[in-house]
């Protein structure tokens, strides 16, 4: 009977007091997943198991846009999400994701742009977009210490050179910024969701994508499409994202430490991809019959990448992160 006692005793004081339902829509093979089970490890045992972190693979609470609107009806939900969607709600964030950005923000080495990064969140102009995401949409960026890698175009021919991509029809996500990034590049973007990119290429709704190599590795791409072509046009910076109504709801505590962890888990696997398993996974989808295109003409890309900044009026965002970055030490 005291046995009893004591074991429903333990377990009152396990069950979590706060649970935040994480959504991502990439596979479990893929290695922010692991990543954000580190995260959710870490902050339950901080917190003594009173904050809990479910993390959900390949979109199993829903599509992006639907996450997005609980969160600001204040629901215990996140998503891994990226600058490109914040930007549809503060404009200028969109930047972050705008082609070859992290070039002009100085960056080439993996540790300098972790360093790009710390600064960036430094920066008066960031944090004014953070805060107006914050305030005004209700979404609490947790983390934006997250980089998945440089991407590439993936598709059925060899691309060197922008017009290798004229009439291509490449599947981006929805969000401006990435639909005009592709269509300076030289292709027709297409929206499709990530988890429909492999039964797109199969009905030849699109005739590639543009992804990481553990993004093709994730989704079996290989088995649909020929060449990987070395762009490298967007460094992918993704955004922990969460309601700001329910972050407001937690003991200050309590939130330090969602941030902290989140940010060293980004840090560690982010150092882990671009330093590490970019290149084991350009080998696996080598091993797989995937033809890897290094003779890029990336000088070309660049210059047609400016259409993009134009487009969207975002040469004024970049100029004004790029001056004042510099001026963070």
């Amino acid at each position: 009977m005291i046995v009893l006692v004591l074991t429903v005793v333990v377990f009152s004081f396990a069950a979590p007091k706060y649970v935040l339902k994480f959504n991502h829509v990439l596979s479990p093979r893929e290695p922010y997943h692991e990543a954000f089970l580190k995260w959710a490890k870490a902050v339950e045992e901080r917190t003594n198991g009173e904050l809990k972190i479910e993390v959900y693979h390949s979109a199993q609470l829903g599509v992006e846009e639907d996450i997005l609107e609980q969160m600001r009806l204040g629901a215990n939900v996140g998503q891994n999400t990226d600058s490109a969607r914040m930007g549809m709600y503060v404009k200028d964030i969109a930047v972050l994701n705008a082609p070859y950005v992290i070039d002009y923000l100085g960056a080439t080495t993996p540790e300098q742009v972790i360093d790009v990064l710390r600064k960036l969140k430094q920066t008066p102009t960031m944090q004014k977009w953070l805060t107006e995401l914050e305030e005004k949409y209700g979404f609490k960026v947790i983390s934006f210490m997250w980089v998945q890698g440089y991407r590439h175009f993936i598709t059925n021919k060899p691309i060197t050179r922008p017009a290798d991509l004229s009439g291509l029809r490449i599947r981006t996500p929805g969000a401006p910024i990435w639909q005009e990034s592709v269509r300076a590049l030289g292709a027709q973007p297409v929206a499709v969701n990530f988890g429909e990119i492999y039964s797109a290429v199969q009905t030849k709704a699109i005739d590639g994508a543009e992804l990481t190599y553990a993004n093709v590795m994730g989704g079996s791409l290989y088995e649909v499409l020929k060449y990987v072509s070395e762009t490298g046009h967007i460094l992918l910076i993704n955004f922990e994202v969460v309601s700001a109504k329910w972050f407001k709801s937690l003991p200050k505590e309590y939130q330090q430490i969602l941030v902290e962890e989140a940010d060293k888990a980004g840090i560690e696997v982010s150092l882990k991809i671009m330093k590490e398993i970019n290149a084991q996974m350009k080998e696996e989808v080598k091993k797989k019959g995937m033809i890897i295109v290094e003779n890029v003409n990336k000088d070309v890309f660049r210059k047609a990448a400016e259409e993009a900044y134009k487009k969207l009026g975002l040469q004024t965002a970049r100029n004004t992160l790029i001056r004042e970055i510099k001026q963070v030490k």
